[in-house]
């Protein structure tokens, strides 16, 4: 068993030896005094968190406040790049746990690994045919977006990187006494080019930015992890059952919205979108182009050695003869495997620029494959060449197109550019104002029209043309790129069942849709909706009810496999109605569309669009996917992966391994439980308690949010919201039309404003209330919530999200930011109430958890909190300090900007989330 406490003490010691150099740091650039300025906060802010008094709390926030620049921007800069280095160390223990792990002489899996899951599968009995069926259903798609809430630059993020590859190797227990020493050098070097680095973005990120940020992922971790998760499954499952042969499909894909999403910012442009399929397939080509100089150098078979099948052999003359030119040939004749590859290379780097360049991917699979069909024949027949295998995986994963790009835009487009279609082509004059049900009417007829219903393109206005534009490069690219670069048109804002049929007849206008004069259909891309408002989910299963009746649609998705894509959207749903109510709608919308989608024999993929933060349904991978009604799970699971999400998790590839081996091991263990109907169904009275508590907690919410005239007022004072703005995190505006009002706030900057206050509510806002009342009416009640919790994995993780919320925010020092609202009575009000519903929240979930402490289940965890704590005090109480300085001062100080911002960065370090 692995010992806990020596285990912590190593990740003790890592904190302090990056602390060390830190402080070393510290006093070679600032002096004693700067060293000395920062040892005071942060032991004062450390007894303040162990013991408080009053007296000592003010002098501190005194002290604070006397700071002056350079000083100041100093001490900020201090404690942010300290949690850097916190982060660093931690994400290293857990390299290190995993490791520790696989040490063990006792053969104990490690929870939440593969092995893990394929141990429990096996004790569960399940036939090897149901245990394959489980297998080829299994579906994991992680979509990278490019919403703005990673605060670190991405040279910081390489910086960390270099420093994370130097920690491990401390763990080395060879090491010399010389190789220690290089390290210690190496390692007091990269912390201070982290402290010599500006952490700040001087200009907003363009979208091609974003674009190539997200790559930078594909290119260090994703393009190889990816084949190993795979790899490993294949390697327990044969352990696990000796004498069977399985087949693990590609069943973890990653695909990405940066450069398709189009809701609400007008940088990206269908010019744009073009450039980064190109940029997307400029990264696999390198990337292939790699590893088959790799295989090059390493498949030096000889025909003078070993038999060669003549079927390689001739495919290789008939190769040459029909791509290579004089002189391009391999020149030893009979390295066979070296004269293909010689081809294969010509081939993929002519892909998009002359004739000899293959086509799509499947035919440079087909030659791979001819490689390692002939040359496992030298092998004995338990033995395979894992190196071409895994180039083979990478193709069949990744294609020419690396990622699929989901395009997305907002329904109130396509809604303007149909009007105006159908208002220049003598349909109707005003579409937009038609009922649903005529609205549906025209649209069905439109789409059962083989011919064209647009006129010349130029006949339309330039918002139209441009959504026009969208769908003419989607038929493009198919052609340039393959059908997989572009698959899924999104629909944010989905209200009524028209909204996806406008997208079909703007896709029948480009040819991406087509109904041929014998009635056959034809059609290249999946339409999804987007649900995003509590309104929105509730009306869900009545919208698709209508659209799964409509032949016309029926047709449409028969082409397409009898599939269907729904997203649902955290963020906005918790920003309408509380954390504690969204998640149960979002629940209740999944089980009624899945049971009414079996009904018409359809395959659904739910497309879960979590942030990175608990207000915007984040969490760990596998427990999001545990969450779910277990029954939706078979069909497969679509999430984002978003801002400080990517770096956090895929960064580095130890940690990139252990996320996607989190996830896939819950999918396996869940959709194998659910196969032998464990799971299925939920428990009537859990059922009803928790619609009881959704309706109270809702209820609370909406008063203080939309009912309260004060509250706007008190959120955009009593929280740096109008600051964030001048963070350069992200191309996208931060509200929809550039509007002040609530409804077009984007969910990011709205759960960003409050993490950084320590408010945190909407992560944890209400449940309190809703939990709190349903327990109060009787002891049975607390029971009953105790047995949900216990036993209901959706409950479980609600609750201890929860948990995480609480302990995160802190009311002591989010009550500092009150002081930031001018009128008094209206801070003095709202923190009271946000502060007895924070009391509230705790009580109840100590009750129901039946623990002494928020998150006891997860002493590292709660631990990670307690440590990061007192140096995240010291930075919200210099945020405070200075966003009053600036806000009362005349002139803009771009000095005291500057700061604020470091604030913000660095509290986004400590707390390891953003928005």
């Amino acid at each position: 068993m692995i010992n806990t406490a020596d285990n912590n003490s190593l990740l003790r010691n890592d904190v302090k030896k990056l602390g060390n150099i830190l402080g070393e740091i510290l006093v070679h650039h600032g002096g004693i005094s700067l060293f000395n300025k920062v040892e005071s906060i942060r032991e004062t802010t450390k007894d303040l968190r162990k013991n408080f008094n009053e007296e000592s709390y003010k002098k501190l926030k005194e002290e604070i406040s006397n700071l002056e620049s350079p000083t100041r921007q100093h001490v900020i800069r201090a404690f942010a790049v300290y949690f850097h280095l916190v982060n660093i160390a931690e994400q290293n223990h857990r390299i290190r746990r995993r490791r520790q792990y696989q040490l063990q002489e006792d053969g104990k899996a490690q929870p939440f690994s593969i092995e893990g899951a394929v141990s429990a599968i096996k004790e569960s009995k399940l036939p090897k045919e149901l245990i394959q069926q489980v297998l080829d259903d299994l579906s994991i798609e992680l979509i990278i977006t490019a919403h703005p809430t990673e605060a670190t630059k991405r040279t910081v993020l390489e910086i960390q990187k270099r420093i994370s590859t130097i920690l491990q190797q401390f763990d080395n227990p060879l090491l010399t006494k010389k190789e220690k020493e290089y390290l210690e050098e190496s390692l007091f070097n990269e912390v201070t080019a982290l402290w010599q680095t500006d952490e700040l973005r001087h200009r907003k990120p363009t979208v091609l930015d974003e674009v190539k940020n997200g790559l930078y992922y594909f290119d260090q971790t994703l393009f190889d992890v990816l084949p190993d998760v795979h790899q490993e499954l294949e390697t327990q499952l044969g352990d696990y059952f000796s004498n069977h042969k399985w087949k693990v499909p590609n069943f973890i894909h990653f695909g990405s919205w940066i450069g398709g999403d189009r809701d609400g910012n007008p940088n990206v442009t269908p010019e744009v979108t073009w450039e980064t399929l190109k940029l997307q397939r400029q990264l696999a080509l390198k990337k292939y182009d790699e590893a088959l100089v790799d295989l090059m150098r390493r498949f030096s078979q000889s025909t003078s050695r070993v038999f060669i099948d003549e079927k390689l052999i001739k495919s290789v003359e008939k190769d040459e003869a029909a791509y290579l030119e004089k002189g391009e040939t391999w020149p030893v004749e009979t390295e066979i495997y070296r004269r293909k590859f010689a081809v294969i290379l010509k081939r993929l780097r002519n892909v998009g620029e002359t004739e000899f360049g293959y086509k799509k991917s499947e035919e440079l699979l087909e030659d791979l494959e001819l490689i390692k069909t002939v040359a496992e024949k030298h092998q004995p027949s338990d033995r395979r060449l894992k190196t071409i295998r895994k180039l083979i995986r990478q193709v069949q994963l990744f294609g020419f197109h690396l990622a699929t790009l989901d395009i997305r835009n907002h329904s109130g487009e396509h809604e303007a550019a149909i009007s105006e279609i159908l208002r220049v082509v003598n349909i109707t004059e005003d579409y937009a104002s038609l009922p649903e049900w005529e609205k549906l009417g025209i649209l069905q007829k439109a789409l059962s029209d083989p011919r064209p219903l647009m006129l010349l393109h130029e006949d339309y206005s330039k918002e139209t043309q441009e959504i026009f534009k969208v769908f003419q490069m989607i038929k493009e690219a198919h052609e340039e790129f393959g059908s997989r670069s572009i698959e899924v048109y999104l629909v944010s804002m989905t209200q009524s069942s028209s909204d996806l049929l406008e997208v079909l007849l703007l896709a029948k206008e480009a040819g991406i849709y087509r109904l041929h004069a014998n009635g056959e259909v034809e059609s290249g891309i999946h339409v999804a909706p987007l649900l995003e408002t509590i309104d929105d989910l509730v009306a869900g299963p009545e919208i698709m009810k209508t659209l799964f009746e409509m032949d016309i649609y029926r047709n449409h998705l028969n082409v397409r496999g009898n599939h269907q894509e729904i997203m649902l959207g955290y963020s906005d749903g918790s920003k309408d109605g509380g954390t504690l109510t969204a998640n149960w709608k979002l629940y209740k919308a999944q089980q009624e569309i899945h049971e009414m989608a079996r009904e018409f024999k359809l395959r659904l993929k739910f497309f879960h669009g979590r942030g990175g933060s608990l207000g915007r349904g984040g969490g760990p991978l596998n427990r999001s996917i545990l969450s779910q009604p277990a029954e939706t799970l078979g069909d497969g699971v679509k999430i984002t992966e978003q801002g400080e999400v990517l770096s956090s998790r895929y960064l580095l590839e130890d940690i990139a391994f252990r996320n996607l081996e989190q996830a896939a091991s819950a999918l396996l263990e869940a959709s194998a439980k659910a196969k032998q109907k464990q799971g299925n169904g939920l428990d009537k009275d859990w059922e009803k308690a928790m619609e009881e508590i959704s309706k109270e907690a809702l209820a609370k919410y909406q008063s203080l949010v939309f009912g309260d005239k004060d509250f706007l007022t008190y959120f955009k004072q009593a929280t740096p919201l109008r600051e964030l703005g001048a963070l350069n995190i992200g191309s996208r505006p931060m509200s929809r039309k550039g509007s002040e009002r609530f409804e077009d706030l984007r969910a990011i900057p709205w759960v960003f404003a409050w993490t950084q206050s320590r408010q945190m509510i909407p992560a944890w806002y209400a449940a309190g209330t809703g939990l709190q009342s349903f327990a109060s009416q009787s002891e049975d009640n607390l029971e009953l919530l105790q047995t949900m919790y216990q036993n209901w994995p959706f409950f479980q993780v609600t609750i201890n999200n929860l948990q995480m919320a609480l302990m995160k925010a802190d009311i002591t020092t989010a009550e500092e930011y009150k002081n930031l609202v001018k009128d008094k009575k209206i801070g003095d009000r709202i923190f009271q109430d946000i502060s007895d519903e924070y009391d509230r929240t705790k009580e109840i979930l100590l009750k129901i958890t039946g623990t002494e402490n928020l998150l006891d289940h997860k002493p590292n965890i709660r631990e990670s909190v307690h440590r990061r704590n007192p140096y995240v005090d010291p930075l919200n109480f210099l945020q405070v300090d200075l966003i009053q300085k600036m806000r009362e001062s005349e002139e803009q100080s771009e000095e005291l900007l500057t700061e604020v911002l470091l604030t913000i960065s660095g509290v986004a370090a400590g707390l390891v989330n953003t928005g």
